[in-house]
């Protein structure tokens, strides 16, 4: 059966975030005391995409980063590029995750920053087999746990600042239909990192903070279809580390990127409309029942220029 394009809510940043990055060109922005050169960052789905960028812009700014992925070979070949460690790492298997810190610590002697990226697509609906489904939890969902629980606690209790970034997605909050593991798998994300926040800031003389870095359409290779380049829609992964950056500079926990086609405020309609099927009753995912498009559309509008 052929697969339904589905609606594009997902993972790009502010476009005030970029204005604001073209004029501080030139003029270092102030950061997160863990991004000082000399830390250690240890990154996962570091071969490509984000991750790849996350490292690239670390290692500008001076930080020692141990790249995580399951693709070996392109894995090492962009280590070298930039003079990062690689580490090849299934993230699902808690035991590869627990050796990842030992080289972490081996080479660096302490983790300051935990990017956990590594994410997988293509999990189908609730109906779609098991296999499936294991691979996105394992992967999306088991990834960021192990990763948070063999890194997390430890950083914690150091005493030294810290950031613990997770990945999540805006599939996670406005659960587009088609694919539900996906969807299952990043709202999970989103749960565990309010968790985390919360523990972190529970926790006694702890300085390090969680984030929950949730990417606008970005060209990615999980979002790459065919040899063609960038659409004109989607960010670059530069763009979205370097509004990253800016906004964990400004406090933020939830870092909702917006991309070159769909604002903040569209973002905002979309998620508000989602939680409003809870509170006001509505059918399941109201905005794709035919009874309510309509109702969507004159909501999501309201207030914005472009849906």
């Amino acid at each position: 059966m052929a697969r339904k394009r589905r609606p594009r809510d997902h993972d790009g940043p502010d476009h005030h975030g970029i204005r604001r990055q073209a004029a501080g060109a030139g003029r270092r922005m102030s950061l997160h005391p863990a991004l000082a050169a000399g830390k250690t960052a240890v990154i996962t789905g570091a071969a490509d995409g984000i991750g790849l960028a996350a490292a690239r812009t670390f290692r500008e700014l001076g930080l020692n980063v141990v790249m995580a992925d399951v693709t070996g070979r392109k894995l090492k070949q962009e280590a070298e590029a930039i003079g990062a460690v690689a580490a090849p790492t299934d993230v699902a298997d808690r035991a590869a995750v627990e050796a990842l810190k030992a080289v972490a610590l081996e080479k660096f002697g302490a983790v300051d920053v935990l990017m956990n990226n590594a994410g997988v697509g293509g999990g189908g609906d609730a109906f779609a087999g098991d296999d499936a489904w294991k691979r996105i939890l394992d992967v999306n969902l088991w990834g960021v746990i192990n990763g948070v629980q063999v890194f997390g606690e430890e950083m914690a209790l150091s005493g030294r600042p810290g950031l613990i970034i997770n990945t999540g997605s805006k599939q996670g909050i406005t659960q587009p239909p088609g694919d539900t593991a996906y969807n299952v798998s990043k709202s999970a994300v989103k749960a565990l990192t309010e968790g985390l926040a919360h523990t972190l800031r529970q926790t006694e003389d702890c300085q390090v903070t969680a984030h929950l870095l949730i990417p606008g359409y970005t060209f990615t290779g999980m979002t790459r279809r065919g040899p063609g380049g960038k659409p004109d829609a989607a960010w670059t992964p530069e763009q979205v580390v370097h509004f990253m950056l800016a906004r964990i500079e400004a406090g933020d926990f939830y870092i909702l990127c917006p991309d070159n086609d769909v604002s903040r405020a569209v973002d905002e309609r979309r998620m508000a409309w989602a939680m409003g099927d809870i509170i006001e009753n509505r059918p399941a995912l109201s905005r794709w029942h035919p009874d309510w498009k309509d109702a969507f559309a004159s909501f999501a509008s309201s207030g914005v220029n472009k849906l």
